[in-house]
């Protein structure tokens, strides 16, 4: 994909381009750049690998700091991975158990304590152990979902709020720890972060199964239709959960909860301020001189994989449940089902310039009184991911805190991310698949 688009890439100049994420957070010293070498030495053949599987991607993207386009999105969403890949695995013989809990590894204690197999409750309610005939590969997703380990890692106010993906409960992790693993970065937990609530109702675009004959269509459109054709279409696919950007505060936007109450300095960490309002839930409110600003770039409501970006017409026309226009606060307020009364009070208030008792004064934002009013909502508090993974080496075995290798047990993605903080883009599903593939080998040909 990059060489049809002329350009010129390598993954020493990759990894010191991921090498700047960390920089710009003030994390460089706490990420792992030996994996992250591992991450970019192995990228180009994975992606080509996924290709293989009946995967379609568009781009690259640009993403600064990446001195290069690199970003490579999805057809038609990431529900691509699952369906394709799942389907790829069963030809090949994987037997797939839904709906089934892994509860903790069965180790040889006399033989070293080796990860034989897991035991796991079958969606029936009975147990089931499964013994593995080489290795044993934990790739159980993050704790984003994990009450008691973001307490542990984090606080009690991050352990309240919500996750993106609710069965991230972080099991691998903690068979892991109770195996003697050791977690990294396990207090670097990416949240909590608004994100507009999903639809109630998928669209049927979201609905439909991600076959290779729609994804080569769509991959053809991208190729050939004009953006004006294109758009329409890819969004209804996109345009679910996406986060909205911090720059519509800085312009004049403000963020209110189910009571219709003003809360917090939306631009210093509005989402936790939002975390411990009602439901978690908050909407955006602004005027027509911000909606005019947000509908090309660049100023963009979301970044909308595949697509780029969203503007509010993308909004308007794909997301009417969390779209809301009106010619007064008090019709805004009812189409929100929000308290119009205290609604209309917070906006007074704000536009005279006066403190609320959780918010600051509007200080130099601009007043908003220009009719049509907007607002998009609800949009909820939560965790999106934690980096905390298991300390792993080169070849992605677990190590035990003691420091030697706990022998037959392999961790990827989350599980294995030992200190990477895998900031930008895909990062987080290309170490996923790449260190599933070396732990998986690596597995395969572990010594009984």
């Amino acid at each position: 994909h990059q060489k049809k688009a002329g350009i010129t890439d390598n993954p020493q100049d990759h990894l010191e381009d991921l090498r700047l994420f960390s920089r710009a957070l003030k994390l460089e010293h706490r990420d792992n750049f030996e994996l992250g070498r591992l991450l970019c030495d192995h990228s180009p053949a994975m992606f080509e690998w996924l290709l293989s599987t009946g995967l379609e991607f568009v781009g690259p993207f640009p993403e600064p700091p990446h001195r290069v386009a690199r970003m490579h999105n999805v057809l038609p969403n990431s529900r691509a991975f699952p369906w394709l890949l799942g389907r790829h695995c069963r030809k090949q013989g994987v037997d797939i158990h839904l709906n089934t809990e892994a509860q903790r590894l069965i180790l040889d204690k006399s033989n070293g304590g080796r990860a034989l197999g897991v035991v796991a409750r079958e969606a029936d309610g009975s147990n089931t152990e499964y013994i593995a005939r080489k290795g044993v590969v934990l790739a159980a997703g993050d704790y984003s979902g994990g009450r008691e380990l973001k307490a542990r890692f984090s606080s009690e106010l991050i352990a309240n709020v919500d996750a993106i993906n609710v069965t991230n409960t972080g099991d691998g992790i903690r068979m892991g720890m109770e195996t003697g693993g050791t977690v990294i970065n396990g207090d670097y937990i990416r949240g909590p972060i608004l994100r507009f609530v999903p639809p109630m109702r998928p669209s049927l675009e979201q609905r439909l199964p991600p076959l290779p004959a729609i994804t080569k269509l769509l991959h053809w459109g991208f190729d050939h239709l004009p953006q004006r054709v294109l758009r329409p279409v890819l969004m209804n696919y996109l345009t679910t959960a996406l986060a909205p950007e911090k720059s519509l505060y800085e312009h004049g936007a403000i963020l209110v909860d189910k009571d219709g109450l003003r809360f917090g300095d939306e631009r210093d960490q509005p989402a936790r301020s939002a975390a411990l309002r009602p439901d978690g839930l908050a909407w955006i409110i602004f005027d027509s001189t911000v909606a005019n600003q947000y509908q090309q770039w660049p100023h963009f409501i979301s970044t909308a994989p595949s697509i780029g970006y969203a503007y509010l017409e993308d909004y308007r026309r794909t997301r009417k449940d969390i779209f809301h226009c009106a010619n007064t606060l008090g019709a805004l307020a009812d189409s929100m089902k929000l308290p119009r009364g205290a609604f209309e009070k917070t906006l007074a208030d704000y536009n005279a310039g006066r403190t609320h008792t959780d918010a600051p004064a509007r200080g130099d934002r601009p007043a908003i009184v220009k009719p049509p009013f907007y607002a998009l909502g609800p949009a909820k508090a939560y965790i999106i991911f934690t980096n905390g993974g298991l300390k792993v080496t080169h070849n992605l075995e677990v190590v035990h805190e003691k420091g030697h290798v706990i022998p037959g047990l392999y961790a990827a993605g989350a599980n294995g991310q030992s200190g990477m903080l895998l900031e930008g883009h895909g990062h987080h599903l290309g170490w996923a698949f790449v260190s599933g593939r070396i732990a998986g080998k690596n597995a395969a040909r572990n010594p009984v």
